[in-house]
């Protein structure tokens, strides 16, 4: 798409036209000439997301096609100038409702169902299902947005990865990407990803869903541990109901959340063999008579596994690579135990 256009729908880029700001940079609201509704993702010259990322998203995207999925409409590289142009969900991104205190009560029961099982459904697109077998690496809540029927729609794609092989493999990058509170341990401390490191992320946010709550700094402060640990506990003492969101008021399907909060649990246990592929969680999300096994206890996160020596210093500052692509999030690493 052509600059000017784009300068004419967003105002300019007019602050009133301003939704948010991400990694890659601000994202604006804009109105095309024939009236259709527009969001334009702007690359900030201080984003630590780059040309090669700009060009990730945009290859990457333009060949995936799921409902669950933010569609791509256009791309704009002119001048100094790196745009990308998504359709316009008006109900934004998930973390703006699910840790907003008075927002969060618009998000019932049957709409967070809704929810969990459409982005289920997206990731095993991802996974399984697509032309391509893509591991997504940043699913978050900030990176779910929904659309006027609160339906979930995956975006983000700027550090997803392809694998060319149908297994979907373990790979090592050398670069830790991601957003702390939803990555893997093998993903935090060695740089190592697959789908079952997005099957990690899934869970978290699976649980995230379900508590109305982020595993970030806050919950750690207050609780003294990590939101997945803290699940954990409730789960093996059998007081599940204590971490469900107040404000469903408890009026939802004990059945259903128990088996969404069982899923998550296995979702985000440390040995990423033992996780569930996403076509086994969609399954066991959907089904009301497979029988679940009992999850093992979630990472301490970040317990140290075999790092090549010296384990101080991350890969990037071994090979002298500038720092890595975080994604913008609360940290929640909590205890680092020693070799």
């Amino acid at each position: 798409m052509d600059l000017a256009s784009i300068l004419a729908a967003t105002g300019n880029f007019s602050k009133a036209n301003k939704l948010g700001e991400g990694g890659f940079g601000p994202v604006y609201r804009g109105v095309l000439s024939g009236g259709s509704e527009i969001a334009v993702k702007r690359l900030s010259a201080r984003s630590r997301q780059g040309a090669a990322e700009f060009r990730n998203e945009v290859e990457l995207i333009a060949k995936l096609q799921h409902r669950n999925l933010v569609r791509l409409l256009g791309w704009c590289a002119e001048r100094d100038e790196k745009l990308l142009v998504y359709e316009y969900l008006p109900n934004r991104s998930l973390d703006a409702f699910l840790f907003d205190p008075r927002k969060r009560r618009h998000l019932g029961w049957s709409t967070r169902q809704n929810i969990i099982h459409g982005i289920a459904r997206g990731m095993l697109y991802l996974h399984e299902d697509s032309l391509l077998k893509v591991v997504h690496r940043d699913l978050k809540a900030s990176n779910v947005l929904l659309d006027v029927k609160m339906n979930p729609k995956i975006s983000d794609f700027g550090m997803a990865k392809i694998f060319k092989d149908e297994s979907g493999g373990i790979n090592n990058t050398g670069r830790v990407v991601g957003t702390y509170g939803y990555m893997a341990p093998e993903v935090a401390l060695e740089g190592v990803f697959s789908v079952k490191s997005d099957v990690f992320s899934f869970g978290v946010l699976l649980l995230e869903i379900l508590s109305g709550q982020r595993n970030g700094a806050l919950y750690l402060e207050e609780h003294h541990q990590s939101l997945i640990r803290g699940a954990w506990r409730l789960w093996i003492e059998d007081h599940a109901v204590e971490f469900m969101d107040p404000s469903l008021s408890r009026s939802f399907s004990r059945e259903e959340a128990w088996r969404c909060y069982h899923v998550g649990l296995l979702c985000v246990q440390e040995d990423p063999d033992v996780r569930p592929t996403m076509s086994s969680v969609l399954l066991m999300l959907i089904s009301d008579h497979m029988k679940l096994p009992e999850p093992a206890k979630p990472p301490l996160f970040a317990k140290l596994r075999s790092i090549p020596s010296p384990p101080a210093l991350p890969l990037t500052a071994r090979t002298g690579s500038r720092a890595p692509p975080h994604s913008i999030n609360d940290v929640t690493i909590t205890t680092i135990e020693p070799r």
